[in-house]
């Protein structure tokens, strides 16, 4: 798709897909070109990189099996339960345990290593093709889960009502539209301003917990935290409003839901 947009009169050259090639095609043309290897197949499709690592097998093609414990990559090898803390600067991984890391792609590489070991971030996924049809694949990505679940938390602190509930509606429209191919498509450059935008105060500390199997956000620390007590505690006096603001509130935000009803039992 890329090639089609932005150049359209250049020829693709694809001979796998428009000869129709078989595996076992495949081999033979391999083995006539001096390739020798043990053709057998793997039971695991096993495919690595950065944001993690895709497991398919026999019981991914099936919609209720779960892989084995041998079919993952790494295996378990930690089980004291340990404390990590992931630094993040307007939205990006940029530390982890007090060191720093210019590059965020470093700072993924750095958390896949110290959460591996606890055999965490795994997890099947059900999507769909572009195709039309579903398919369903296992993989192991302890960076990625734990950093979302981590960004998110903090954002949870630190953006409006609104900011979260609208990055969220953008974030998998533009997950969707990536998905399929539309990286170039203009308003991907619209969701991005917008994405951005949001992520200027998301800065701050997250402390994870790792143990065997699983993790979870222990909590966050932000200058930008608007769980601020400068407007008060919750379940103590509030500085904000008083009293009288809330009854007078709470008749303002009912008053249409209350006509409504009396419209409705004079009429029904």
């Amino acid at each position: 798709m890329v090639f089609r947009i932005v150049i359209p009169d250049v020829e693709v050259i694809t001979p796998i897909r428009d000869l129709r090639l078989s595996r076992e095609d495949e081999i033979d043309y391999l083995t006539q070109k001096g390739v020798s290897r043990d053709w057998t197949k793997a039971a695991y499709s096993i495919n690595k990189g950065l944001w993690g690592t895709s497991v398919g097998g026999r019981e991914t093609l099936t919609s209720h099996e779960y892989l084995p414990e041998s079919a993952w990559p790494t295996q378990l090898s930690k089980t004291e339960p340990e404390v990590i803390e992931l630094e993040f600067v307007q939205g990006q991984l940029k530390g982890l345990n007090g060191e720093s890391f210019e590059n965020p792609v470093d700072a993924i590489r750095r958390l896949t290593a110290v959460a591996s070991p606890f055999a965490v971030g795994r997890d099947i996924h059900v999507g769909d093709t572009i195709i039309g049809i579903k398919g369903r694949v296992g993989f192991e990505a302890p960076a990625p889960l734990i950093s979302i679940k981590a960004h998110h938390t903090l954002e949870k602190h630190v953006l409006t009502e609104q900011q979260l509930y609208w990055k969220d509606q953008l974030a998998n429209w533009y997950g969707s539209l990536l998905h399929k191919g539309q990286f170039l498509e203009p308003v991907m450059r619209d969701i991005e301003t917008f994405l951005e935008s949001t992520q200027e105060h998301v800065s701050g500390t997250v402390r994870v917990q790792l143990a065997p199997y699983r993790f979870h956000v222990l909590g966050i620390e932000s200058k930008y935290d608007l769980m601020s007590n400068v407007f008060g505690s919750y379940g103590e006096m509030n500085k904000a409003w008083s009293g009288d603001d809330v009854r007078g509130f709470s008749k303002i935000l009912s008053n249409q839901t209350m006509i409504h009803r009396k419209i409705t039992e004079l009429n029904d």
